[in-house]
């Protein structure tokens, strides 16, 4: 247990004997699963799982996204998600009109980015899954987005992330930790990701890595880092390329923007933050705020930089964004040692020969 990390202040120290109840939950919950008194449903057709062991920060989102790229040219793809935060409850369908506060900021980034892709939310999967299924018959592969844990759909691929500075290996049960999950829940992951690393991570730092995890033989450990794309702006969507003498404002309500900042100290001549909780629904004094903050800053040359989690929900204030220079910045899951392919070949031959197993 590392209670070194950043995240095990010492108020989280003192929660640790309800991580222990917690814990004890956890640990019941998995062996009525495992002896079959919860049950497990299996669909028939390719279910793919992006998850993780902790609360948040490991870069499912991406993780989808790239999952997306590779599969939405020559199949039908659908994603089903939570929707967490939204205003809504239980199944919903995205369409044409539909807004972050009806379905969540992550699937509404889905679903801009992927219009040709079914992009659908509902707190219970096992229920959401036959009215997607309803809805879009034709739908050939579903992506579950953040539900390693729910285990009363069982997924046939399990693609579990772990973020490299904060390896479930180190940690412990919440509020004490981050685990929202047993660590010895990795053995039923089919490949494990460790997200969120140095692009030049050392073959002997992996090897150490992929000692401490202790992979089984029929799992496959991946590294990726986090590769930045030029930002864009919130609504003209021109680019604009991050420069030396530039001075940034950072609004953000991410789980983790640890990296983000690392980037931007290392792309930029400064930057000032706003940072809200994860999720965080934007109001309009959150917005004036920003525009204070904004104004404040001397510079010239100065831009108020957001994510795209962050930007679907703040576009709603279309009118008052018009004037500002609110630019959006993209990331994409970048595989190391050459390995990205390899990826790609798992997911899709797991596809090619999926068989029902009931």
């Amino acid at each position: 247990m590392n209670f070194n990390a950043p995240l095990l202040r010492p108020i989280r120290i003192l929660l640790f004997p309800f991580s222990l109840v917690y814990g004890a939950v956890i640990w019941l919950r998995n062996r009525l699963f495992d002896k079959n008194v919860l049950k497990s449903s299996s669909f028939n057709l390719p279910v793919i799982c992006v998850g993780n062991l902790s609360a948040g920060g490991t870069g499912k989102s991406p993780m989808v996204e790239f999952l997306l790229r590779i599969l939405q040219s020559h199949m039908k793809v659908a994603v089903l998600s939570r929707g967490y935060k939204r205003k809504t409850r239980g199944y919903a369908l995205a369409s044409a009109g539909t807004t972050a506060l009806e379905i969540g900021d992550e699937p509404m980034q889905f679903h801009l980015k992927f219009p040709a892709v079914t992009i659908a939310v509902g707190e219970e999967r096992v229920v959401a899954i036959p009215q997607l299924l309803h809805d879009k018959p034709d739908t050939q592969v579903i992506i579950l987005d953040d539900a390693f844990q729910h285990r009363t759909v069982r997924a046939g691929l399990n693609i579990v992330l772990t973020d490299y500075n904060n390896l479930f290996t180190r940690d412990w049960f919440l509020p004490t930790g981050d685990l929202r999950d047993e660590k010895n829940s990795y053995k039923r992951a089919d490949i494990l990701v460790v997200t969120k690393c140095r692009a030049d991570l050392s073959q002997p730092e992996k090897t150490t890595i992929l000692e401490e995890i202790r992979p089984l033989s029929h799992q496959r450990v991946f590294f990726s880092s986090i590769r930045y794309g030029k930002p864009y702006h919130i609504l003209h969507r021109h680019e604009l390329p991050l420069a030396g003498s530039m001075e940034i404002l950072l609004v953000s309500g991410i789980a983790n923007p640890v990296p983000l900042k690392k980037y931007l100290q290392e792309v930029s001549k400064t930057y000032y933050e706003i940072l809200y909780s994860d999720h965080h629904i934007f109001s309009i004094d959150d917005l004036k705020d920003m525009v204070k903050r904004f104004e404040n800053i001397q510079a010239a040359n100065k831009i108020i930089l957001t994510t795209e989690k962050d930007a679907v929900r703040l576009v709603k204030f279309e009118q008052q964004l018009k004037e500002l220079p609110v630019y959006v910045i993209p990331i994409e899951v970048q595989f190391l040692f050459n390995e990205e392919q390899a990826f790609s070949d798992i997911i899709t031959k797991f596809i090619k020969e999926f068989t029902f197993r009931a």
